[in-house]
C-alpha cells in the first residue's frame, strides 16, 4: 500500500486537491498532479539532508499547502512524520526532539526563533524556498500495512507527553470514518480546522476528504467566527468539521447564518451542548454530529449520517468496530479497528482489549455517552492537556512551592486549566502575581495550557502515601485561602 501511488495519482492530475487561504489573504489553488510532483522533490531534498525510509521528519508548520506536500513525501516514501503545532515552545519542541530523535526538522521559516531555542542537532530546512523543490523526484516505494508512518504526542497525568507510533494502515482506514461520520462526497469542499499537529489534523484535513473523492480547504489563521463563516460561505463548504468550542462560540455570539453548499457538520473531542445543537440546527437545518475517538485509536464512534444528532451522545461505535463497557470504561477490540495504532515509541505493543480510560455509559439501542476521564487529562477546547506538563512548568518559577493542576467545568471550553499553588516562604497570593504566573507558563508552554483559574493554598490535599487527591481539588476541598 502507499497512500500517494493508491490516492493521490489515481486522481485526475489536474483535479482540485486543495484551496488554500494564506495569512496574509491571498486564495490559491493546487491540483492532484502538481502536489504529488512536488512532494516527490521534496522526498528527494529530505534524502538529500539526511532523512531515509524509515527516519522521523518532524514539521513545524501552520496550515499551509508546503505541510501537506510534506506528509505526501514521507507517507509515499516510507519516512516516519511527526507533526508539531505551531503552538508549541522550546521546552515542548526539545521533549519531542529528544524522544523522536529526528532526522530533519522541515519548519516554517517565521518558527526560526522557536527552533532555534530548542537546539537542535539535526538539519532544519526552512520553507518557504524555492531550491527546496530542485532535489530529483524520489520514486514512490510499496509499503506495508505495519510500516510506520506518523508519530503524533498525546498528554499522560504521570509524566511528559507520550510518542503515539501509527503503520501505514492508519491512512488506509481513515476511509471507515470518511464514509460514516464525516459524509464527504466527490466534488465536496471539506473543511477540518483543527491545527497542524493534531490527530484530527492528521487524518481530517486532507488524507479523508481525498479517500471520498473530495477537496480539502487550508486556513493559516487563528479561529475568528466571523471569518470562519465567511470563508465557509465564500468557498462553497460542504462538509465542516470544527472543535465543539468554535461551534458554541459561533453560537453564543449569534453570527450563525445559512452557509450554501453545506451538507455536513461534524465535532469531535468532547461532548456538544444542546443549546448549541439546536442553534446551529435551527439556522443551517443540519444537525453537528459528534464522533469519538483517541490518538492511539483514531476514531472509534459517530453519531451516524442521516440521522438526528443525540444531544450528548458520541454515538454509535462505527461499523465492524467492537467496543465493550466494563466497570463504567470504555474499551474496544483492536483487532476490530483499522486505525489502531502500533504502540508508543520505544515501548512494546499494547495486547488485548485497548482500556480508554473513559467513563461511558452506553444505552440498550448501542448509543454511549461520555462521562469522565479515568485519569487526569484535561479535555480544554478539544485540547488534551496532561497536568504534569503544566506543573512542570510552575515548578520553576521562584515563587512556586508545590502545584497541582486540574480540570475545572467551563460552559465554553469544556473545562479550564486550574492550578492549586502552595507558595515558598516570602511570597504572598495575589492577582498581580496570578497574571505574572500565567505569563510564566504561556511563554514557557503551548498557550492553551496556562492555568485560567489560579488558587493560592496553603497545602496539597494528599494520601497516605504522599500522592494528590485530585479528586479532592476538582471539588475544591482543600481551604483555599483565596476565593
Amino acid at each position: 500500500m502507499n497512500f500517494v501511488s493508491d490516492v493521490v495519482l489515481r486522481r485526475d492530475p489536474a483535479q482540485l486537491a486543495l484551496v488554500e487561504r494564506t495569512a496574509n489573504g491571498d486564495r490559491r489553488e493546487h491540483a492532484f498532479g502538481e502536489l504529488a510532483d512536488r512532494a516527490s522533490r521534496l522526498a528527494g531534498t529530505l534524502a538529500g539532508l539526511g532523512a531515509h525510509r524509515g527516519d522521523v521528519v518532524m514539521t513545524l508548520f501552520g496550515s499551509r499547502v508546503e505541510w501537506v506536500e510534506t506528509l505526501l513525501a514521507c507517507f509515499g516514501t516510507g519516512r516516519v512524520v511527526l507533526p508539531c503545532t505551531e503552538q508549541l515552545r522550546a521546552a515542548d519542541l526539545r521533549h519531542r526532539i529528544e524522544v523522536a530523535e529526528p532526522a530533519v526538522l522541515v519548519a516554517d521559516e517565521r518558527n526560526r526563533a522557536v527552533v532555534e531555542q530548542a537546539g537542535l542537532n539535526c538539519p532544519v530546512l526552512y520553507l518557504p524556498d524555492p531550491n527546496a523543490y530542485d532535489a530529483e523526484p524520489e520514486p514512490w516505494i510499496e509499503l506495508a500495512a505495519e510500516d510506520r508512518c506518523l508519530l503524533t504526542f498525546t498528554s499522560g497525568t504521570s509524566g511528559p507527553p507520550k510518542a503515539v507510533l501509527h503503520g501505514q494502515r492508519y491512512l488506509a482506514g481513515q476511509w471507515l470514518q470518511a464514509q460514516h461520520w464525516l459524509g464527504a462526497q466527490p466534488g465536496d469542499l471539506v473543511w477540518c480546522t483543527a491545527a497542524t499537529g493534531w490527530s484530527k489534523s492528521a487524518r481530517n484535513a486532507f488524507v479523508a476528504p481525498w479517500l471520498s473523492g473530495g477537496a480539502a480547504l487550508l486556513h493559516d489563521a487563528r479561529f475568528d467566527p466571523a471569518q470562519r463563516l465567511s470563508i465557509a460561505a465564500e468557498e462553497g463548504v460542504a462538509v465542516l468539521c470544527m472543535a465543539p468550542t468554535e461551534y458554541r462560540i459561533i453560537a453564543t455570539k449569534g453570527l450563525l447564518r445559512v452557509l450554501p453548499g453545506l451538507r455536513s457538520l461534524v465535532a469531535a473531542g468532547e461532548a456538544l451542548d444542546r443549546a448549541t445543537l439546536a442553534r446551529w440546527h435551527e439556522v443551517t437545518g443540519l444537525f453537528v454530529r459528534d464522533g469519538y475517538g483517541q490518538s492511539e485509536t483514531g476514531q472509534l464512534t459517530a453519531n451516524p449520517l442521516g440521522a438526528d444528532a443525540r444531544p450528548g451522545s458520541m454515538g454509535r461505535p462505527l461499523p465492524g468496530i467492537r467496543v465493550e463497557v466494563v466497570d463504567g470504561e470504555l474499551r474496544v477490540d483492536p483487532a476490530s479497528l483499522p486505525t489502531f495504532f502500533l504502540g508508543y515509541l520505544g515501548e512494546p505493543a499494547p495486547v488485548g482489549w485497548w482500556r480508554t480510560g473513559d467513563r461511558v455509559r452506553q444505552e440498550p439501542d448501542g448509543y454511549l455517552y461520555f462521562e469522565a476521564r479515568a485519569d487526569d487529562v484535561i479535555n480544554s477546547a478539544g485540547y488534551r492537556i496532561g497536568p504534569f506538563e503544566v506543573e512542570d512548568v510552575l515548578a520553576a518559577h521562584p515563587a512556586v512551592a508545590e502545584s497541582a493542576v486540574v480540570g475545572a467545568p467551563d460552559p465554553e471550553r469544556g473545562e479550564l486549566v486550574r492550578a492549586f499553588i502552595v507558595l515558598r516562604e516570602g511570597y504572598l497570593g495575589s492577582a498581580e502575581l496570578v497574571a505574572e504566573l500565567q505569563r510564566h507558563v504561556r511563554e514557557r508552554t503551548a498557550p492553551y495550557k496556562y492555568p485560567r483559574v489560579v488558587d493560592f493554598v496553603s497545602e496539597l490535599p494528599k494520601t497516605t502515601t504522599g500522592k494528590v487527591r485530585r479528586t479532592a481539588l476538582r471539588r475544591t476541598e482543600c481551604g483555599l485561602d483565596v476565593p
